[in-house]
């Protein structure tokens, strides 16, 4: 028995006739009654009643034809998830973002992903910091990061999408708040709220540096995991920080946010994955997620 004979039968049977069934198939007449006698003898039932003017179903043959739909359709339904596979247009995949991007990007990314992959399942994770991305994407907890570079993991892949200024977060009622931009220096006294440099938070590295270049070493007072929090314990007046510009999108009542205008005062953001990685559906969700963030 083989699919073309279920095929055979099923047409025989919704047609009641031999030469009709035969047209459809667009074969000949004899090797269709043929196929159907041996697919007859190999179940050893008689499926069709057969006369001179028309072809009836046994009962066993009524039995036959509603299994034979439903493999028949199975079969189809199976090709075309294979065809939307290959075409990168079904599958599951978990994106992580760093604090920023979580504020800024995930809203966006999440109706656009929707809209243009609806055949993919999307979970996100929002506040992670860089090193936990990167153990996460190893893991296969996520599957894409929206991270922030260096990455020097040679498993890593990225593209960079875009550079972002930073700012600095005061509190509203700050001295500094009066002014229209910043440079690090004007930081030298203050209190820093950072993400956490114990866990080699890229932000972290990028402050000190900054800090360093402007002749001074920061005077960090607290250091936390999530944006969100720094930005509240700025709110608080425990300190100032710098963040990406897109942070500006966390609106919170007590903060100001001013620019810096030192030159190297930049970051960048990147869409990141396992270099090994090449299935249709995670290259689809790269494209679109370049093509929805904007420049």
């Amino acid at each position: 028995m083989d699919l073309r004979q279920l095929r055979y039968f099923v047409a025989v049977a919704e047609e009641r006739h031999f030469g009709r069934a035969a047209a459809r198939l667009h074969m000949a007449q004899p090797p269709l009654s043929q196929q159907i006698r041996v697919l007859e003898g190999d179940l050893g039932v008689q499926l069709l009643h057969r006369t001179t003017r028309r072809v009836d179903l046994t009962e066993a043959g009524a039995a036959y034809l509603v299994r034979a739909r439903e493999i028949l359709a199975s079969v189809d339904e199976a090709g075309h998830e294979a065809r939307r596979v290959a075409a990168g247009s079904v599958g599951r995949l978990a994106v992580g973002c760093v604090g920023s991007a979580t504020y800024s990007l995930l809203p966006v990314l999440a109706n656009g992903l929707s809209e243009e992959l609806p055949g993919i399942d999307f979970a996100f994770r929002g506040e992670m910091l860089v090193p936990d991305q990167v153990r996460a994407l190893r893991d296969g907890d996520i599957d894409i990061a929206l991270l922030r570079p260096p990455v020097a993991d040679p498993v890593i892949a990225l593209q960079v999408l875009r550079r972002e200024r930073l700012v600095v977060a005061l509190p509203a009622d700050h001295r500094l708040a009066a002014r229209r931009r910043l440079s690090a220096r004007n930081l030298r006294d203050e209190a820093l709220i950072t993400h956490s440099g114990r866990r080699d938070s890229v932000m972290f590295d990028l402050v000190l540096r900054l800090c360093r270049a402007a002749g001074f070493e920061p005077r960090v007072r607290h250091e936390v995991e999530e944006t969100s929090t720094l930005v509240t314990l700025v709110a608080g007046g425990l300190g100032v920080a710098v963040v990406p510009e897109p942070v500006t999108a966390l609106p919170l009542a007590g903060v100001a946010y001013r620019p810096l205008a030192d030159r190297e005062a930049t970051t960048e953001l990147a869409v990141a994955h396992l270099a090994d990685r090449t299935e249709p559906h995670l290259r689809r969700a790269v494209e679109t997620v370049t093509a929805l963030v904007p420049r």
